[in-house]
C-alpha cells in the first residue's frame, strides 16, 4: 500500500505541466510549487486523519439523521394513533348525537300527542260547561215563565173568584191555600 502511495507521488510530479514544459524540477517553477504544497497537503490530512474524522463525523450524522427518521417515524404512528382516538371519538360523539336527536324527536311527539289529549278534554269541559249553563239559563227561563204563568193565573183567578165567589167563600178557600202551602212546605 505504501508503495502505491508513492508510485502515486511519482506519476503526479511527472504527470505535472512542469515537467511537460521541460523546465525540470526546481523551486523556482510555481507549477511544481503548488504539486508539492498540494501533496504536503494531502500528506498532512492523512498524517493527522483527517478522513477518519471526517468520516467519523459523517458517520454521526448519518446516525443522527437515522435517529431523527425513527423519532419521526413514531411521531408519525403516535400522530396517527391519536387521529384514529379522534376519529373514534368523532364517530362515538356523532352517534350519541343522533340518540338525542332522535330521543328529542320522540319526546316531542308524546309532548304534542299529550297536548292534543289535554286540548280535546279541555274542549270537552268546556262544552259540557256550556251545555250545564245552556240547561240551567234555560231551566230558569222556563221556571221564569211558568212563575210569570202562575203569578198571571193567579192574578186572573183572584178576579174571577173575587168576581163570583162571596167574601165568605173568599176567606175558605184563602184558608184552604194556606193549609195546602202549609202541608206541602212542612
Amino acid at each position: 500500500m505504501r508503495d502505491m502511495k508513492r508510485l502515486a507521488v511519482l506519476f503526479a510530479l511527472i504527470g505535472s505541466p512542469a515537467m511537460a514544459a521541460g523546465e525540470g524540477l526546481n523551486l523556482y517553477n510555481t507549477d511544481f510549487v503548488v504539486a508539492i504544497s498540494f501533496l504536503v497537503f494531502i500528506g498532512v490530512l492523512v498524517y493527522f486523519k483527517v478522513p477518519g474524522i471526517l468520516m467519523g463525523l459523517l458517520d454521526q450524522r448519518a446516525e443522527q439523521i437515522r435517529n431523527e427518521l425513527d423519532e419521526a417515524r413514531a411521531l408519525r404512528e403516535e400522530a396517527q394513533t391519536i387521529l384514529a382516538s379522534y376519529e373514534r371519538k368523532q364517530r362515538e360523539v356523532a352517534e350519541q348525537s343522533e340518540r338525542i336527536v332522535a330521543q328529542a324527536r320522540e319526546e316531542a311527539q308524546l309532548a304534542a300527542e299529550q297536548a292534543k289529549a289535554d286540548l280535546k278534554a279541555s274542549i270537552a269541559r268546556r262544552l259540557a260547561a256550556a251545555e250545564d249553563q245552556i240547561a240551567s239559563a234555560e231551566n230558569g227561563a222556563v221556571r221564569e215563565v211558568r212563575d210569570r204563568a202562575i203569578s198571571i193565573a193567579v192574578a186572573a183567578a183572584a178576579e174571577v173568584i173575587a168576581a163570583k165567589t162571596s167574601a165568605a167563600d173568599q176567606n175558605k178557600l184563602i184558608d184552604s191555600a194556606i193549609d195546602e202551602v202549609s202541608a206541602r212546605l212542612h
